[in-house]
């Protein structure tokens, strides 16, 4: 059966404050807002590949645990307050990242490095009304075991409510539409030395209430 993908993704970048320090030393006064392409959406159990180019010039994958939000309906010019009402669903991503892609090699646009096959792990989504507060979940981050991220959602410096209030002024979000709500401190790039994902390894991520996503790292044209 042919795999269905979102019709967009939406991310946020440095919404949480240790991790906009960990990485660039300053808070967005703004939420920071990129698109991944829906093709690198995979589900739990399926493997993360390090494809060749994401080893030029070197290694640079990296995991970001986070919240995804999931757009029940179509919605535009939808205020904070309204903003629940057009959630159909919670899920646990992995924003992976190729770190160099990110950052120098796309002309310092996030997206070439964020969307590279494979590159968007999703579970399946948990209803809405299941969760209740988004702002108050706990996720961890595991790397072969280790615990890597142990943030709550209360840090977000944007929410939920306004981050969907701010993508939608004057924007069609459209039924279906996946949005990633940034990543907490404790990334591969952040670490001395660095943790980049090689083969063999496991990212675990989970949030209580919605549950864990786990996905093997694979080399291209490995077994």
């Amino acid at each position: 059966m042919a795999r269905s993908f979102p019709p967009a993704i939406f991310a946020s970048g440095r919404n949480y404050a240790d991790h906009a320090k960990e990485m660039y030393g300053d808070l967005p006064e703004r939420p920071i807002i990129f698109m991944k392409n829906p093709a690198s959406v995979i589900g739990n159990g399926e493997p993360i590949i390090i494809h060749p180019i994401c080893e030029e010039p070197e290694s640079q994958m990296d995991f970001e645990g986070e919240l995804a939000v999931i757009i029940g309906r179509d919605c535009r010019d939808v205020s904070e307050s309204e903003s629940p009402d057009y959630i159909s669903g919670y899920a646990v991503a992995n924003d992976v990242s190729a770190r160099w892609w990110q950052k120098h090699g796309s002309g310092g646009q996030y997206i070439r490095g964020k969307s590279f096959d494979t590159f968007c792990p999703l579970s399946d989504q948990v209803p809405a009304d299941e969760i209740g507060d988004p702002q108050n979940l706990h996720l961890v981050t595991k790397l072969n075991g280790e615990v890597m991220q142990d943030a709550y959602t209360a840090d977000m410096i944007f929410p939920v409510a306004v981050l969907i209030a701010e993508l939608s002024r004057g924007m069609t979000l459209l039924a279906g539409t996946v949005i990633l709500t940034g990543t907490p401190g404790g990334v591969g790039a952040a670490r001395t030395p660095p943790r980049f994902l090689s083969d063999g390894d496991v990212v675990e991520v989970t949030i209580d209430r919605i549950g864990t996503l786990s996905n093997p790292v694979r080399r291209a044209g490995g077994a």
